[in-house]
């Protein structure tokens, strides 16, 4: 699998995907540092990808997305942006419903037990 196949279907198989240096606990800029802390505000589950750890993503990713910075947030297969508009959602309760959204229409595609 190539590297834009493999972006491609991190993006689809995590309806709340952010790529980012570090990780959540640990992340390795402010920018992304930032952008974890109003996912995190949010309080639903989401991914992430170290591009740290993957170079070839972080390579690659920029150019597939037409974006050239991390950390950048995807949701439900669309690019939302990098930390300063992640940052201004955030300010205004956009990213909150957001998120919100994506994570309820997850819990309506889970199969009743």
């Amino acid at each position: 699998m190539d590297t834009i196949e493999k972006i491609k279907q991190q993006i689809e198989e995590n309806p709340i995907l952010l790529y980012m240096k570090g990780s959540p606990k640990l992340p390795n800029c402010g920018f992304s540092a930032q952008a974890t802390q109003a996912l995190m505000s949010c309080g639903e589950q989401f991914a992430y990808v170290d591009i740290l750890q993957n170079p070839d993503i972080r390579a690659e990713l920029p150019k597939y997305a037409d974006w050239p910075t991390f950390p950048q947030l995807w949701v439900d297969g669309e690019l939302v942006g990098g930390c300063d508009i992640i940052m201004e959602m955030a300010q205004q309760g956009e990213l909150q419903t957001l998120i919100k959204e994506s994570a309820a229409k997850r819990a309506d595609e889970s199969p009743a037990e």
